[in-house]
């Protein structure tokens, strides 16, 4: 998902003039629902998932992916993100069993500008699963935010 914010040449002057800061924040995310990132198929007993977003506010950007698969009774797991700005972090987790797993990645700039994306994936009880949040803010509004859910049955 893209998010601009385009002006006029007048009413950016007008802004401009009237010391009013002319800010930017988007959150956007994709999954099995909206991009075709998953997939099963029984002939062959296999199943794939995956789901991903990124956010971002000012100077800072948060982006987080997910993705898990199943096949002839074995699978597979991962997640990723990354993060910019001053304080930026990104931390993932994978259980040891490999059913589960969790990855957050968050920027800030102080200031009330920041940005953040969480993604959960998971194989569990025959299916494969997958969300991910994301959320940008600019100070003197509500945080800009998307959820991105999808889910498939793994073939027995």
């Amino acid at each position: 998902m893209r998010s601009s914010l385009k002006l006029g040449a007048v009413s950016l002057a007008a802004l401009l003039a009237s010391g009013a800061a002319v800010l930017a924040q988007s959150a956007g995310g994709a999954g099995g629902g909206t991009s075709g990132g998953m997939s099963s198929s029984p002939a062959s007993g296999s199943a794939t998932i995956g789901s991903g977003g990124s956010a971002a506010s000012g100077g800072t950007s948060a982006s987080s992916v997910g993705t898990a698969g199943t096949s002839g009774g074995a699978s597979s797991i991962g997640v990723g993100g990354s993060a910019a700005g001053d304080k930026a972090m990104a931390k993932s987790k994978v259980n040891p069993k490999g059913t589960n797993a969790h990855v957050r990645a968050s920027g800030n700039d102080g200031g009330g500008v920041w940005s953040r994306s969480m993604t959960h994936t998971k194989v569990h009880k025959g299916e494969l699963s997958t969300r991910t949040r994301t959320m940008a803010h600019q100070p003197g509004g509500a945080p800009v935010k998307s959820t991105t859910r999808s889910s498939v049955a793994a073939p027995q």
